[in-house]
């Protein structure tokens, strides 16, 4: 068997490999799947459920009808007859890690006195969000709580969620008590760009929503970067990406599951891993190897590492943590021997994982941050989903007297400039009423 992971050794291979992986990673949207996307999205808007139920019957369920968009009450307590206990009891633990964590994100709305002018912020939530969790290949119940739980820390009153029915027109039960049991208010069975649309500008059956959040396939995607300004967004995600530090004490065991485990979602996600030890390169690539066999999404796995997966051989942590700067991935583990003082190197990074025993999969399930992640490099600028996704910020503004007069004759100069007469004279108005310096004192 080829090996797994190419072993890069010697900063010009390191490049030409970051600049391949960079390349790939980058997520421009094909222009056919762009120009598909913006027809779905037109013919909801134009349609409505007539859209949303075409789709959906040829996407999903061949025998979908409009009455059945709305997941019936009855639904929900078949779910919660198919879900195992533990299961539910696991799900509440790690929902409520979740809830926990957003409402410390909470920022305040404040009002301060800046010199005789009142200014400050107000914080409020949108009315309303909708959540898109996709099908894939497994019931992501997971990005339930991952993404309404920030929702929910923020406030927002109506949250909804739209994922796919199957052939038979059901939902998993998982993913359906996972909604009952994060307070959604609506479950819609529709996914995918036309869901994205009916969540947006609304249809006959779905109420249109301020805010869409929630990952998806590049449809989705393309969806969402079309309707954005009708409705705000999160973030446009792509596979999943995972880059690991590794020094000389980890283990090579525990860093190969780690890259393997974010290498089974899809066949196309990243996985990178920079060490300063030539020994546990070779190790993590031979623990690889014989992992990888006894697998069930092996397939998948052998495929991001073998096209998208690297080993990276790097002179030192510090030259490890500019390779991270660089790539920007999604997830990044520092499993070193201090990673408290490696962190403080790193920029940019979706989430970062300090220390062996974190593994990634602590943070998709239960820890508490959103596993909605930027990838394809825009955590360079871009966070991951939380509480600020769903908020809305008005500055504050109130001039006392002082306040307006240390600050009157400097806008009617500036405004002048600008030739905005009107802007000068809205201000002069007011200083010949008394308010300010009058018109005629000569600067000191």
């Amino acid at each position: 068997m080829p090996d797994l992971i190419a072993v890069v050794d010697g900063r010009a291979d390191l490049e030409l490999c970051l600049r391949e992986l960079t390349e790939r990673h980058l997520r421009r949207t094909p222009a056919h799947i762009e120009q598909a996307a913006r027809e779905i999205v037109e013919r909801v808007v134009a349609e409505g459920d007539a859209a949303v139920v075409e789709y959906t019957r040829r996407f999903d369920c061949p025998s979908f009808d409009a009455g059945r968009l709305v997941v019936e009450p009855e639904a929900l307590r078949r779910a919660y007859d198919a879900a195992p206990d533990d299961w539910v009891r696991a799900y509440r633990r790690a929902r409520e890690n979740v809830l926990a964590y957003h409402e410390r994100q909470m920022p305040r709305s404040w009002f301060e006195d800046f010199d005789g002018m009142l200014l400050g912020e107000r914080v409020r939530p949108v009315a309303s969000a909708g959540v898109h969790v996709p099908g894939f290949s497994a019931p992501l119940f997971a990005s339930v709580a991952m993404s309404v739980e920030p929702a929910r820390a923020a406030g927002v009153d109506r949250v909804v969620v739209a994922t796919p029915p199957r052939k038979d027109g059901s939902i998993d039960p998982l993913v359906l008590v996972a909604c009952a049991e994060s307070g959604v208010d609506t479950i819609y069975r529709m996914a995918g760009a036309q869901a994205i649309a009916a969540l947006a500008w609304g249809t006959e059956t779905v109420d249109p929503v301020d805010v869409v959040v929630g990952p998806g396939n590049p449809y989705v995607m393309a969806a969402k970067r079309i309707v954005y300004g009708q409705v705000g967004i999160d973030n446009l995600a792509g596979p999943s990406e995972s880059m690991i530090i590794a020094d000389g004490h980890a283990d090579p065991a525990w860093v190969a599951a780690d890259l393997i485990c974010q290498a089974e979602h899809t066949g196309d996600n990243t996985v990178v891993l920079a060490t300063d030890s030539s020994d546990l390169a070779a190790a993590v690539e031979a623990s690889a190897e014989e992992q990888v066999r006894a697998l069930g999404r092996a397939e998948l796995i052998r495929q991001s590492l073998l096209e998208h997966g690297m080993i990276a051989l790097v002179a030192d942590l510090a030259a490890a943590a500019e390779l991270c700067n660089e790539l920007a991935p999604e997830h990044l583990q520092l499993a070193v021997r201090d990673p408290l003082a490696l962190v403080e190197q790193i920029d940019s990074a979706g989430a970062i994982f300090l220390g062996e025993l974190v593994t990634v999969p602590l943070g998709d399930y239960a820890a508490g941050p959103s596993h909605v992640l930027p990838t394809g490099g825009a955590a360079r600028f871009s966070s991951g989903l939380s509480v600020r996704d769903f908020l809305k910020r008005s500055s504050l503004i109130y001039a006392t007297e002082r306040g307006f007069a240390r600050l009157a004759r400097d806008v009617e100069m500036l405004a002048g400039a600008e030739g905005l007469d009107a802007h000068a004279a809205a201000v002069r108005l007011r200083r010949i009423a008394g308010f300010g310096p009058p018109p005629d004192r000569e600067e000191r």
